[in-house]
Formats: C-alpha cells, sequence, structure tokens
C-alpha cells in the first residue's frame, strides 16, 4: 500500500493510472485520503525529520520553502473579477480590432 501511495506521488499520474501490481486504484486512495486525514504523513514526516537530526544529517539551513520561488496561477493574480482597468495612453490600444478575417498570407487555398 505505502509503495503504491509512494509510486504515484513520485510520478504525479493520476490515481486511475496507477500500475494494477498495486491492487485498485480506489482502494490506494481511499487509504492515502484516510490516513492524510488523521494526520498520518505529517507524523511520519516529523519522525523521519527527528530522526535524520538525530544523526546529523539533516541541514535545517538548506531545507526551506521561500514564498518567491513559487509561482502563483494567473487567476490569483489579485485583480477583483470585473474590475475596471485604466485606459492606455497609446490611441486606438483599449479599441477593439475593426476585422477578426485571417492575417494576410494566411488565407486558406
Amino acid at each position: 500500500m505505502v509503495n503504491a501511495i509512494l509510486w504515484r506521488l513520485a510520478t504525479g499520474v493520476p490515481w486511475r493510472d496507477l500500475p494494477a501490481r498495486y491492487g485498485p486504484w480506489k482502494t490506494v486512495y481511499s487509504r492515502f485520503r484516510r490516513w492524510q486525514r488523521a494526520g498520518v504523513w505529517a507524523q511520519v514526516l516529523a519522525a523521519l525529520q527527528a530522526a535524520a537530526d538525530a544523526r546529523g544529517e539533516l541541514d535545517w539551513s538548506l531545507h526551506f520553502l521561500d514564498g518567491s520561488t513559487v509561482r502563483a496561477h494567473s487567476h490569483a493574480a489579485g485583480a477583483k473579477k470585473g474590475a475596471v482597468t485604466r485606459p492606455s495612453a497609446a490611441p486606438g490600444a483599449g479599441s477593439r480590432p475593426s476585422c477578426i478575417c485571417a492575417p494576410s498570407g494566411a488565407a486558406s487555398r
């Protein structure tokens, strides 16, 4: 079960694409979700970190996540829906195109 969960998390494939050797994907997924809700994964991570730290194998100065390294989705830019944008100073920059035809040279033959 743990190997199936770790394989899926390492590869990033959808749960439905879990190889048959791991058993039914729904079983693996439901076990993963139960353990996640129960906090099992957080406990496992804390135990592994504590053991590595006790052995002197963990350098905390190298293990961090800075918010500046995580790209936000384009929808998370912070603008409100339907917000009025300021018009551009360039003449005609805010106007819609007057033609929706294909560019020259791209006409179908």
